[in-house]
């Protein structure tokens, strides 16, 4: 099989130059205009972020994207899903709120945000996952699916349960509704240790389902019956009290990642735009970001998914460790950074997941653009 190509552009600028120059340029010869625009209802798949992190993408990379679109004709709208978690993005009013504050308005941007699963992310529609075998089928917002283009545009970065987030992550995870959400997070169910808890109860405050409590020793307890694995009390524990009780969290997920974005990318134009910089070691979904844990890399872009992650992905990996991060304190055994960050994580099964469903191809070859 053919290897997959990826585009690549780095950070540097010289005088008179600029990123958002540098991204159109990478757009263009990864071959976007080779979709056909005119008329078409395109969908930007972006992360608006959570008010109060400021690692998540500028509107200014996706006003690039949006203007090239308009400018073959297409109809671009940037879009997202709700959160299955408590947030400030959990209904289309919050979420439209937090896009705004975060500079995401049609004067910005050139073009209008929709929250693809509705007013309370209910509004999603039951889509066939050919060749799934965790999902047969998924619940993807109505918005998405209408759009006749998918274009992702992904921040990536860690993740607490996923390992990484890049454009498997954005597509799956981001377009799915609130009961798809559910239904990927909630093989993993997080567990508690004693030895770490110091009761702050951080995890309880960001609990959207009730189910963390604390006995008479003041440590927290999550009733996994209640739990829908969402992994928000991980990302916020800063003492690694809480991780999933085995693996099988993080892998299920990342394979049900993999096939919900099968689910919203088949059999229609699609196009992928990856940018590495400000990498947390946590998701864009979190009120807040932890310094960066390696520096800025640069740009990538591919018709494949898959390769584009694993192109990111290597990329991030062989990157250097940025002293006082996250990173810097953990150690660094697994060949893989974020993995040394979360070690219950996995996330190369979004990878061999994703090939094996026929999705995309792990194999690339990257073609840097000056």
């Amino acid at each position: 099989m053919e290897k997959a190509k990826v585009y690549f552009t780095n950070m540097r600028c010289k005088i008179g130059d600029g990123l958002l120059k540098k991204l159109e340029r990478l757009i263009t010869e990864a071959g976007i205009d080779g979709i056909e625009f005119e008329n078409k209802y395109t969908a930007i798949k972006i992360h608006f972020g959570e008010p109060g992190n400021l690692a998540f993408l500028r509107p200014n990379f996706s006003k690039v994207v949006a203007d090239h679109i308009k400018r073959r004709g297409g109809r671009p709208f940037l879009t997202d899903c709700a959160t299955l978690y408590t947030g400030k993005r959990n209904n289309a009013l919050a979420h439209m709120d937090a896009a705004f504050e975060n500079g995401y308005t049609p004067f910005s941007t050139g073009v209008q945000n929709i929250i693809a699963d509705g007013l309370k992310g209910t509004d999603d529609v039951e889509v066939p996952v050919a060749g799934g075998e965790y999902c047969k089928t998924a619940l993807i917002g109505r918005a998405i699916m209408d759009a006749d283009i998918l274009i992702s545009l992904n921040h990536f970065k860690g993740h607490e349960i996923a390992s990484f987030g890049g454009a498997i992550k954005n597509i799956g995870m981001g377009s799915g509704s609130r009961a798809g959400k559910m239904q990927m997070h909630n093989d993993g169910k997080p567990e508690v240790s004693d030895k770490k808890c110091v009761s702050c109860k951080q995890c309880n405050k960001v609990c959207a389902h009730g189910a963390i409590s604390y006995g008479a020793d003041k440590k927290a307890r999550i009733d996994h019956e209640k739990c829908v694995g969402c992994g928000r009390c991980i990302g916020v524990c800063t003492y690694h009290a809480i991780a999933n009780r085995t693996d099988s969290g993080s892998v299920k997920l990342n394979c049900k990642m993999a096939e919900y974005a099968k689910a919203v990318l088949e059999g229609r134009p699609n196009f992928h735009v990856s940018i590495i910089n400000q990498v947390s070691p946590y998701c864009d979904c979190h009120g807040e970001n932890d310094a960066a844990i390696i520096p800025d890399i640069g740009m990538f872009a591919s018709f494949d998914p898959v390769a584009l992650d694993k192109a990111c992905l290597d990329a991030a990996n062989a990157a250097p460790v940025i002293a006082s991060s996250a990173l810097a304190e953990c150690e660094r055994t697994h060949g893989d950074h974020f993995m040394d960050v979360h070690p219950s994580t996995n996330g190369i099964y979004q990878i061999t997941h994703a090939e094996k469903i026929g999705l995309g191809s792990g194999q690339y070859t990257l073609i840097t653009v000056k």
